[in-house]
């Protein structure tokens, strides 16, 4: 089974891989990872990167492409994977594609995580972590008993920046206009499916598991 997983920033698509991962027995590939892993590991593509990075330039796609290329040959991918967080427009999806057929891996399922925008500035604007013990709450969903204290450790709760508004719209925002553009782009070639990612997780697991095997 090989899978492009698709959600915006708090539609909890890396809690349903987690569960993908252990129940298909197949790698989650994040490029995130594999460009943290290159850098480390000094590679001929980690040191490209690095170049850039230390630059504070965007890594080109050449380069992140070349990276999942490197990944998807080793043998744990054989039996499939989970691609999170890559492809992020349609020019880098076309260009996987190509880099898929050459290696006879093409996609079976592009997986969609759909929940509405209302509900995703709640969950992630809405979160507060303890500055003592780093347990995490959601006003909206799963406050604290206390507005301002942890239930746990009765350390104080706080917003982290990257948490407030401004910043959460615009992430959204940057999902909208580039990444969104994918579901229209798999379903054109009919391997887009799509889950409603609000209600319980086991249920959402459960819908996604029907789909993926129907």
């Amino acid at each position: 089974m090989r899978i492009v997983l698709l959600g915006a920033p708090g539609a909890g698509k890396g809690t349903q891989a987690k569960k993908l991962i252990d129940k298909y027995v197949i790698p989650q590939i994040s490029t995130g990872d594999i460009l943290r892993k290159a850098v480390t590991d000094q590679t001929p593509l980690g040191k490209e990167a690095k170049s850039y990075m230390d630059k504070g330039e965007l890594v080109p796609d050449s380069v992140v492409i070349g990276l999942v290329k490197e990944r998807l040959n080793q043998d744990d991918c054989k039996k499939g994977f989970i691609l999170d967080g890559f492809p992020r427009n349609t020019s880098q999806a076309e260009t996987l594609d190509g880099v898929l057929k050459d290696l006879n891996m093409p996609l079976t399922v592009a997986l969609s995580v759909d929940v509405d925008f209302d509900v995703l500035m709640k969950r992630l604007t809405g979160r507060r972590t303890c500055k003592n013990c780093g347990q995490m709450y959601n006003v909206y969903f799963s406050p604290s008993s206390k507005e301002s204290s942890c239930d746990k450790c009765g350390g104080e709760l706080y917003q982290r920046d990257d948490d407030k508004e401004e910043t959460i719209k615009r992430r959204l925002d940057v999902y909208k206009a580039q990444t969104e553009p994918l579901i229209d782009y798999y379903a054109g070639k009919g391997i887009i499916k799509r889950v409603n990612g609000i209600g319980d997780i086991n249920a959402i697991f459960n819908n996604i598991t029907s789909m993926l095997e129907s």
